[in-house]
C-alpha cells in the first residue's frame, strides 16, 4: 500500500462563546473544503478540564484551581499546503493562552 498523505483534520476546542469567529478563520484560511462545497466543518459539545499553574494567564477560571468549562470541539479538514496558515491565524483569534490543537493525517480511500 502506498500512502501519501494530502489532507489532515484539524480538531481544537474552543470557548462556546469563540466558535463562530475560529470557525470563520480557520475557513477563511481555505480549511473546510470538501469537493465543491466549502465552510465544511463539525463541533461537538464537550467538557473542557484544566488547572492552570502559578505561570499561567488564564482566559476562563483561576490559577491552582481545577475547571470544568463548556466547549465546542471543532473539526475541519486541511489540505496540507496550508495547515501552517491555519493553525497561525487560529491562534490569532482563539482566546486561550494554550489552545490544545489535534493535526490528524487523513489517508484518502483511494489508497485502500
Amino acid at each position: 500500500m502506498n500512502i501519501n498523505i494530502k489532507q489532515v483534520k484539524i480538531a481544537v476546542t474552543v470557548p462556546l462563546e469563540s466558535i463562530g469567529e475560529v470557525r470563520k478563520v480557520v475557513c477563511a484560511c481555505g480549511a473546510g473544503v470538501i469537493g465543491n462545497y466549502t465552510y465544511c466543518s463539525m463541533s461537538t459539545k464537550c467538557i473542557g478540564t484544566f488547572m492552570p499553574n502559578d505561570n499561567a494567564k488564564p482566559y476562563i477560571g483561576e490559577n491552582n484551581k481545577l475547571e470544568f468549562v463548556e466547549e465546542e470541539k471543532l473539526e475541519v479538514v486541511c489540505d496540507i499546503d496550508k495547515v501552517k496558515e491555519v493553525i497561525s491565524k487560529l491562534r490569532e483569534v482563539h482566546p486561550y493562552e494554550e489552545p490544545a490543537i489535534d493535526i490528524i493525517p487523513l489517508i484518502d480511500e483511494s489508497s485502500f
